[in-house]
């Protein structure tokens, strides 16, 4: 049995005590906070509540975690793109299509099964299905993650994301041009009331979200961006940008699909199709990571390059096809 300890907060006084968990322990899952509240896993002031406990300033939560159970998975000799590795975690570039953690469904060919097969061992944190598993990408989002071989590194890795001190840097290809070329989103986020598969920028019951964008190119119908996330909630980039009308290139699920091209001007709609053609996925690239090492204190720095079908979308929009 694991334990780690919260000190409830000014800010948090008065919220439930899953979603004050969720806010604060990053690597666990609401659900996953929710089970272990259920079986007495969570004890607040010595005593046992429920999720829907409300908080109060100075109380002392404690998190009990069972020790790992086997995971049922298995381990699949699956080619990783390893940036850096040694004793304590890995920073990793997933390429496009690989889901991050089994999920429904979903139980082989993902990136945990990799690691099962390249590491001896993984954080055991957040559960049997995500070991090691500190934060996600989207399915078809690339770019750089952390991830945990011990529980000392991922709570160090956890705190940092709480913190708001690890550094991601994504790049986006987005239709039409900000008015700003730089600027920041913060809107609450939260699931879609119109279909709770999606995510959606909600008045009410939605988690605080942010981010910061600097427009590096203007096209006829399209920009680049640099993206800066504050916060790391489901989807953030892609529903934020929706949200303001900008939608990822060849995000169809938030509206960045083939439908967007009747709303664009018609001397563009040509060069959309074909740019779009050659997009079979959202282009969204987590390209820059920056963090502290948990156990060295080292400041550490990875960046990844744009894969390579992001490359050839940039090349059509900077040739004037764009």
């Amino acid at each position: 049995m694991r334990q780690f300890e919260v000190t409830v907060l000014p800010e948090h006084a008065g919220c439930r005590l899953d979603r004050m968990l969720a806010g604060v322990c990053e690597p666990l899952s609401r659900s996953r906070i929710q089970a272990l509240i259920a079986s007495g896993g969570v004890l607040v002031t010595g005593g046992r509540v429920r999720s829907s406990y409300r908080v109060s300033v100075g109380e002392r939560v404690v998190v009990l975690l069972p020790d790992p159970e086997p995971s049922g998975l298995d381990p699949e000799r699956i080619p990783l793109d390893v940036i850096f590795e040694d004793a304590h975690l890995l920073v990793v570039n997933k390429p496009a299509g690989m889901v991050v953690h089994p999920t429904g469904g979903v139980r082989s060919g993902t990136l945990v099964n990799g690691l099962l097969a390249h590491c001896d061992g993984l954080s055991g944190i957040n559960g049997v299905l995500r070991p090691g598993i500190v934060h996600r990408l989207d399915r078809e989002t690339t770019g750089l993650l952390m991830v945990a071989k011990d529980d000392a590194a991922h709570r160090g890795l956890a705190s940092q994301l709480e913190s708001r001190t690890v550094v991601r840097r994504y790049s986006a290809f987005v239709w039409g041009q900000l008015k700003t070329e730089s600027g920041r989103i913060e809107a609450a986020i939260g699931r879609s009331p119109a279909d709770r598969r999606r995510m959606a920028v909600v008045e009410t019951g939605g988690r605080r979200a942010a981010t910061r964008y600097e427009v590096k190119a203007f096209h006829g119908f399209a920009s680049t961006l640099e993206l800066n996330l504050e916060t790391g909630r489901t989807h953030q980039i892609r529903v934020h940008l929706a949200h303001v009308g900008h939608p990822v290139f060849g995000d169809s699920v938030y509206g960045g699909g083939a439908k967007r091209i009747r709303g664009i001007s018609p001397p563009h709609r040509n060069a959309a199709r074909t740019v779009l053609n050659a997009a079979n996925r959202q282009m969204l690239h987590a390209g820059t990571l920056r963090f502290v090492h948990p156990v060295t204190g080292n400041a550490l720095e990875f960046r990844a390059e744009l894969p390579k079908d992001m490359r050839r979308v940039g090349e059509l929009l900077s040739s004037g096809d764009g």
